[in-house]
């Protein structure tokens, strides 16, 4: 018998909050975290804005010594993982360290640590690079650290598939709880990309929206769209099987019901016609749901602001709910944080979980002009008090990779 899975902790530091409810209660309020980029001196780049961490020191979190030897991306994840474990109430010496996991993914990792050691090694010789490189540099050393922290000795992984991997995180820890593996895991995503190398490498293939105002750069469904706006932080959540939080006596905020992956198997970046593989990840996550499409009320959607994504995902949606997809709430969050990367379908996971449990869902912000080929309801510039009882968040990313999962409103 398939187990149940609850979520029962959440942490998050991103462009719009840097804790969970901060980040929650600004998309309620349809927050814009985009702005000028200050992280580096951009001023002889193409983009210019970015959805940065704001406020941030790291030493209030981390010591000093510590946080020296982590790049960004990987801070986030322990704040964030932090955070969620705190939030879920958890006591170590509580519960069994062999039977808690972490999946953590990153599409890119330590893109900052890479840039400033190649810098010191083409001026001091490539022997002379930090000792601490590669440790800080790889994708899974978040989750690896996440994992010594918290004394998870169950399984720690890392999902790299682009923009799809938060999402992919949550559904494959899902999965593992499920079918027996663990009582608890850490599931999200953490990502740190905001360098002169990231917004280059995504600038020279056409990706980025090169508009200098906030209020038209990332405009997921709209028609002047023209590329996505980077953005940075993490995302984690508390997974945890029901009888086991029940027992505790822990909060429930909602249950993880459904979860599906594909591969378009088409081209590297580009999404294939139709938006086919994503329309076949929604309808595997309802199956494992076993629910109908008429069940699902809103969609957290992938909307990175980019022409094809959001023509292609408008018609997966068409393509996997018929003429339901009219009926449907869609929006994009990202219109408020902009993308991020590995880590956007971590966050968006807390933000749909909290759209079930408060009845309230976050509009797509900074929505002017329609475009007959979206024309489903994006939830326009207000969010709207809903009661929802099932809601799905989709995530695309390079590669083909296409993840949905699908949640439930908490009922006893």
């Amino acid at each position: 018998m398939k187990r149940r899975v609850v979520i029962t902790g959440m942490g998050a530091i991103t462009p719009i909050g840097n804790t969970a409810c901060e980040t929650w209660e600004n998309a309620k309020a349809g927050k814009c975290g985009i702005g000028p980029i200050t992280l580096f001196d951009a001023s002889a780049q193409k983009a210019k804005l970015a959805g940065e961490v704001k406020h941030f020191n790291v030493e209030d979190f981390i010591e000093k010594k510590a946080a020296r030897r982590l790049d960004r991306f990987a801070q986030f994840a322990i704040i964030a993982s932090r955070e969620a474990f705190a939030d879920a109430g958890l006591k170590q010496g509580a519960f069994d360290p062999d039977r808690f996991g972490v999946i953590i993914s990153s599409g890119i990792g330590g893109l900052a640590t890479i840039e400033h050691e190649h810098s010191r090694g083409m001026e001091k010789g490539f022997d002379r690079v930090s000792p601490f490189f590669i440790p800080m540099d790889i994708a899974n050393l978040a989750a690896g650290n996440v994992a010594i922290e918290l004394g998870a000795k169950g399984m720690c992984s890392c999902v790299v598939t682009a923009c799809a991997g938060g999402t992919n995180a949550v559904g494959d820890c899902f999965r593992h709880i499920r079918d027996g593996y663990a009582e608890l895991m850490l599931a999200g995503g953490s990502e740190a990309a905001v360098t002169p190398l990231g917004l280059g490498g995504f600038t020279s293939m056409k990706a980025l929206c090169e508009s200098d105002d906030p209020s038209r750069a990332s405009i997921p469904f709209d028609k002047e769209r023209s590329g996505f706006v980077m953005g940075e932080g993490a995302g984690v959540l508390l997974l945890e099987e029901y009888e086991h939080a029940k027992k505790r006596g822990a909060r429930i905020y909602a249950e993880v019901v459904g979860y599906g992956a594909t591969c378009d198997a088409y081209h590297i970046t580009a999404p294939a016609p139709g938006g086919e593989g994503g329309a076949k990840a929604m309808l595997q996550a309802l199956q494992d749901a076993q629910i109908a499409p008429q069940d699902i009320d809103y969609i957290n959607a992938h909307g990175t602001s980019t022409p094809m994504n959001d023509k292609c995902e408008t018609m997966a949606i068409k393509s996997a709910f018929g003429e339901h997809a009219y009926h449907l709430a869609v929006s994009s969050t990202k219109s408020m944080t902009g993308h991020m990367l590995g880590a956007a379908g971590a966050v968006e996971a807390i933000l749909t979980a909290k759209a079930l449990q408060e009845g309230f869902i976050p509009a797509t912000i900074h929505y002017q002009v329609p475009d007959e080929e979206c024309d489903l309801d994006y939830v326009p510039n207000q969010g709207r008090p809903k009661a929802i009882t099932y809601a799905m968040s989709n995530s695309l990313g390079f590669g083909g990779h296409n993840a949905s999962v699908v949640f439930k409103a908490y009922r006893e």
